[in-house]
């Protein structure tokens, strides 16, 4: 018996042993860090590495064409920053600048190979591309409010519900707002849509949503609120990984995309929330903002549900794509100018547009604005720098948060 004993104890040290050669062997490699002079330094050890870059949101941007349903369409890509190989094979790279007070994504390309950071635990999921996390946070920046705070904090669940349309059940993403299982209070709720190829976990990973809603509350700059992140794909269960179909590699080219039947299924979420929490269960009581291909949702679920939301927020609306003229459901996207004043003469408390200077949507969006300029129908109006990209969509959020349920 003690011989037995002796020799689990023996295999358990050489496990544990393992396991820490495995953590905390070889060298150790510090990256990001972020300088006392606000310069940010990037490290990544390859030994046998002949050329080793970093890219990212924090670097100027470079423009690159590309073509969106047969138009050619220029945007900004993240510009290259070229690592230097120091001592022990560990490459290196300092901004040359202060980066500003943000949150950005980047990754390594190690001899053309695009690789997270190995030594930054923080990872994002964008479609089937994985990022590191660098926030740059600054007491009084916007970026504090995408830091985790000493505030109270909602809860976060997933949530399935029954869809009809889908003929399947489908799952959403809730935010609760701190004391909301202690009250017997009613609450707004705001629908907070994803871009092609997102699901219903995106505005909360790479939206720093539920921080910004955390923040926003605790400050008493926005209303206590229910948020429903829903899954815009309407033949899909949930996120990958999350759903029946098993190791399935996300893609942007899913059936059903943008061409009527998730703006017509959207009733159903509505009333499934309403049944399930305790709402205010009116067009007073509820708001729908979305970034992209969520821009284009929210216009066309308000312009086709006048009754059911009092504000709007299209981010980088993705309108004017030609999605509209190939869509299954073309009575969705039919008689615009009339829905739109169905809309107005019912007058919704407010229609908010963000998009960047630079996205290559910004066109169809002024040509929507001018639409709406003509008609005199009153709108809010906020044009950032940089192009399509997550950074501007937590600021139009930051910003659209505040502005409802007042």
């Amino acid at each position: 018996m003690k011989r037995f004993i002796s020799i689990a104890a023996s295999l358990l040290i050489g496990l544990s042993a393992f396991a820490q050669q495995a953590l905390f062997g070889g060298p150790q490699v510090e990256s990001p860090v972020i300088n006392a002079d606000g310069t940010v330094t990037f490290r990544y050890q390859a030994p046998k590495a002949v050329k080793v870059e970093v890219t990212g949101d924090f670097l100027p941007t470079e423009k690159v064409e590309v073509e969106f349903n047969g138009q050619k369409m220029t945007y900004d890509t993240p510009g290259v920053g070229v690592l230097k190989e120091g001592k022990n094979g560990v490459w290196e790279y300092t901004t040359p600048f202060k980066v500003a007070p943000e949150l950005y994504n980047y990754t390594f390309r190690v001899d053309g190979n695009t690789v997270i950071d190995p030594n930054n635990m923080w990872v994002n999921r964008d479609v089937a591309s994985l990022t590191s996390v660098l926030l740059v946070p600054e007491a009084g920046a916007r970026s504090d409010l995408y830091a985790i705070h000493d505030v109270p904090h909602g809860s976060v669940t997933k949530v399935w519900y029954p869809s009809a349309t889908a003929g399947f059940d489908r799952r959403l993403t809730v935010y609760t707002p701190a004391g909301y299982e202690t009250s017997k209070a009613k609450y707004p709720v705001l629908y907070v849509l994803h871009g092609i190829g997102g699901d219903e976990d995106a505005w909360v990973t790479q939206g720093r949503a539920t921080q910004i809603l955390d923040n926003l509350i605790a400050r008493g700059e926005a209303k206590p609120m229910i948020v429903v992140f829903t899954n815009g794909n309407i033949s899909q269960e949930a996120a990958p990984l999350e759903n029946s179909t098993g190791y399935t590699r996300p893609t942007m080219s899913l059936p059903q995309t943008m061409e009527g039947t998730f703006e017509t299924a959207f009733p159903e979420i509505v009333k499934f929330i309403d049944s399930r929490y305790r709402t205010i269960a009116k067009k007073q009581g509820r708001a729908i903002c979305g970034l992209s291909m969520g821009g284009f949702h929210t216009l066309y679920i308000t312009l086709n549900n006048p009754d059911m939301f009092n504000y709007s927020g299209m981010f980088s609306a993705a309108i004017g794509t030609g999605s509209e003229e190939k869509a299954a459901h073309k009575e969705i996207y039919e008689n615009v100018d009339g829905k739109l004043a169905t809309y107005f003469a019912k007058k919704p408390a407010l229609l908010w547009i963000g998009i960047g200077r630079t996205d290559f949507l910004i066109q169809s969006n002024n040509d929507f604005r001018a639409k709406l300029d003509a008609a005199g129908y009153p709108y809010r109006y906020m044009e950032t720098d940089g192009g399509h990209i997550w950074r501007n969509w937590r600021i139009y959020l930051s910003e659209f948060v505040p502005l409802i349920f007042k």
